[in-house]
């Protein structure tokens, strides 16, 4: 049973690194504009669908960057799948994270600032060998890619749980809704 829920969350994630929004079921219904729960009762009617009995946790965004670039994403995974997994393998991708240079990077690249060139020319970030480091350890840790030489991107997979992340941070200019 873990294999298939292995299987399927990477089915999942495939299928949301398009960055386009799936399509909306036929039976979608409407939102109640008084319901200010809305999102998690839809998440809570999805999960007795799937007979989650324990939960499940869930988070999508539909962005648009400063860049102008536009990303609509969602991944969720029943609460027992979450808390069955190897959370030591996200060591990584946290550490990376936890280091303000590597922060300002990842804005500035979603900023519309993609080339290396462009990325060492900013004040206040280190020498030119930090930054190659701190970009070495952001694409490491699949934070960063490479899309040509020299020139980096946020892959869409990352970018929604990026903001995520820096909200349940409390690090984040945003405002609860």
């Amino acid at each position: 049973m873990a294999e298939l829920e292995r299987r399927l969350a990477a089915l999942e994630e495939a299928a949301g690194a398009t960055g386009a929004a799936p399509a909306a079921p036929p039976s979608t219904p409407k939102r109640d504009p008084g319901d200010a729960l809305w999102a998690l009762n839809g998440l809570k009617e999805q999960l007795a669908g799937l007979g989650a009995v324990n939960g499940g946790v869930m988070f999508t965004g539909s962005v648009r960057t400063p860049a102008g670039l536009r990303y609509e994403w969602q991944y969720g995974l029943p609460t027992d799948t979450v808390m069955d997994g190897d959370w030591a393998a996200s060591a990584e991708a946290f550490a990376a994270l936890g280091q303000p240079v590597r922060l300002r990077l990842l804005r500035e690249v979603l900023s519309g600032r993609c080339t290396a060139a462009e990325l060492t020319e900013l004040d206040g970030t280190g020498t030119t060998g930090q930054i190659y480091h701190h970009l070495r350890q952001l694409t490491a840790a699949g934070w960063l890619r490479t899309t040509t030489r020299g020139r980096y991107e946020v892959p869409v997979e990352r970018v929604v749980p990026l903001l995520v992340m820096l909200i349940a941070a409390g690090r984040s200019d945003a405002r609860p809704t």
